[in-house]
């Protein structure tokens, strides 16, 4: 099958070309050209690249009904509607790695460059000046740094300051105290970090949580002679507030490289403040950075397509490709098991729990997206995915569950899939045999052993003679040729029999009924196993 990739927005060359070299993947290069072009490309693309200047609404996605991945060239996603794209089963991506060190290196490039007024020094000798005195400067050693958000990039930004004789405070709510210590940095919270700093520099993402993070009230807090570098996401400042900082001499400047509205604004007030340098959002490019992120990013996409590998993606609990490789015949034997279940229960599901006995410990969670997935695709649910699953059966009410343990006597790995609904439940079970063979192994309480795959026919019925003989000819007389036949008894010979049949097709022309009369048989369903 040959993939499409969709290019918005501009990459560098190295990562275009891995694309193209790869025979199973098609790429449409719209970076810069009309919206419409996109429009069109999007219609039988299977994913989408884009850096910051797409914006990826729940609208754009409508262009794009096979879309599988959509991929950031870029630490962020909040240019892409994330919750929409789950919600479709688009896994979205991001390289988050690829701009560290310029990210950094920018950040510290502004803060030298504030306290020792490059840019006015630079432009008053442009205009013949020579003023040494105006431009006297400070030190960064000896100053105390306050890094926001302790990531990939804070913490690349705290060992710079380090090398320049600072102390390091931080704020990070999720850093681990082990590597705050290994980056040499005293947490703290971030009112009181800000009352000690000389200087804050934003390293976090934008989220509800982060929105003007630094607003009026905080900015009060700082030290008159405090500076404020933002690298991350306009955002996270409130810039109205932050001009007034300035203006009034709350604060002693900012240097700022990422605004709320890109382009900023040509009647901002912040381009009209002194000791404030602005930037145009310029922290990841650098040459090697724009290689790395396009080789990153790309490489991705092509495994994500390939091999589907969801490692990178943000809203997929890291499924790398060796373990969905690995896994492959266990989550399809989940999704058949899970689509067997359905039909042996009436009305609408309630929960569904799905059990893994085996001693892979990256299974269980997959298993059970796999198992949800197969429901819902069983269910007519469209479109559904790994990335969705879970999602959707929560929007619909399903409670979902997973248990581990041991195995199915007898077998090393097994999966059991058990639904619930207020009419009722069904419990099925199957196991791998050997490394891709799948086999169902129980049907409620009775012991089975058949191929889950095409239509299944599950008869429950009186352990009397003659009833294999009247199913047998029924089916035969309606031109249905049988793959398997298994009985089995759940108690004593004379009570009751459970029978699961593989049919070559499905049963039509009213063969089902007819089989729900045949005497001694006390239920019928019909299975579609895929």
């Amino acid at each position: 099958m040959t993939h499409r990739v969709v290019v918005a927005d501009r990459l560098a060359e190295a990562g275009l070309q891995l694309l193209a070299a790869t025979p199973e993947l098609e790429v449409a290069n719209v970076a810069g050209r009309p919206r419409e072009e996109l429009e069109r490309a999007l219609a039988g693309a299977h994913a989408l690249i884009v850096r910051s200047e797409t914006r990826v609404t729940a609208d754009l996605l409508t262009r794009a009904p096979h879309l599988r991945v959509i991929a950031r060239a870029g630490t962020g996603v909040d240019n892409i509607d994330v919750h929409a794209a789950t919600r479709r089963g688009v896994a979205v991506m991001n390289a988050p790695g690829a701009n560290t060190v310029s990210a950094a290196e920018h950040a510290m490039s502004l803060l030298l460059s504030l306290v020792r007024q490059i840019p006015w020094a630079a432009e008053a000798m442009r205009r013949g000046g020579w003023d040494r005195k105006r431009f006297e400067g400070t030190e960064l050693r000896g100053k105390t740094i306050g890094i926001v958000g302790l990531g990939r990039v804070g913490g690349h930004v705290a060992q710079f300051a380090r090398a320049f004789g600072m102390q390091t405070l931080g704020h990070d709510p999720f850093l681990d105290p082990e590597r705050a210590a290994e980056l040499q940095v005293k947490l703290l919270p971030l009112d009181l970090l800000l009352r000690q700093v000389d200087v804050v520099t934003l390293h976090v993402a934008h989220t509800e949580q982060t929105h003007h993070l630094i607003n009026g009230e905080r900015l009060s807090l700082m030290k008159p002679t405090a500076l404020l570098i933002n690298t991350a996401r306009g955002e996270l400042v409130d810039e109205a507030a932050l001009a007034e900082a300035i203006r009034s001499k709350r604060i002693a400047g900012a240097a700022i490289d990422v605004f709320a509205v890109e382009p900023l604004p040509a009647d901002s007030p912040l381009r009209q403040l002194d000791r404030v340098i602005l930037t145009p959002h310029l922290a990841a490019s650098t040459a090697e950075a724009q290689e790395r992120v396009s080789l990153e990013i790309c490489t991705a996409v092509r495994e994500s397509l390939v091999s589907g590998d969801l490692s990178f993606a943000i809203n997929v609990p890291g499924i790398s490709g060796d373990v969905l490789r690995r896994l492959g015949p266990l989550l399809d034997l989940a999704r058949r098991l899970s689509r067997l279940a359905l039909a042996l229960v009436d009305g609408p599901v309630a929960s569904v729990e799905v059990a893994y006995g085996g001693k892979d410990e990256a299974a269980p969670r997959p298993v059970l997206m796999a198992a949800v997935e197969g429901l819902l695709g069983a269910m007519r649910v469209e479109p559904v995915s790994l990335v969705n699953a879970l999602l959707i059966a929560e929007e619909r009410g399903i409670q979902h569950a997973r248990k581990t343990g041991t195995p199915e006597p007898g077998f090393e790995t097994t999966v059991g899939v058990k639904l619930a609904t207020a009419q009722g439940r069904a419990r099925v079970a199957g196991a791998l045999v050997g490394d891709s063979h799948g086999r169902v192994i129980r049907i409620d309480e009775y012991h089975v052993d058949v191929a889950p795959e095409g239509w299944m026919i599950v008869i429950r019925n009186r352990d009397v003679p003659g009833v294999i003989g009247r199913v047998g000819t029924l089916l035969g007389q309606a031109g249905i040729n049988i793959g398997s036949y298994h009985q089995a008894r759940r108690d004593a010979p004379g009570q009751e029999a459970l029978a699961a049949i593989t049919v070559d097709q499905a049963l039509t022309n009213g063969v089902l009924d007819q089989l729900g009369r045949v005497p001694d048989i006390l239920q019928v369903r019909l299975a579609d196993l895929g």
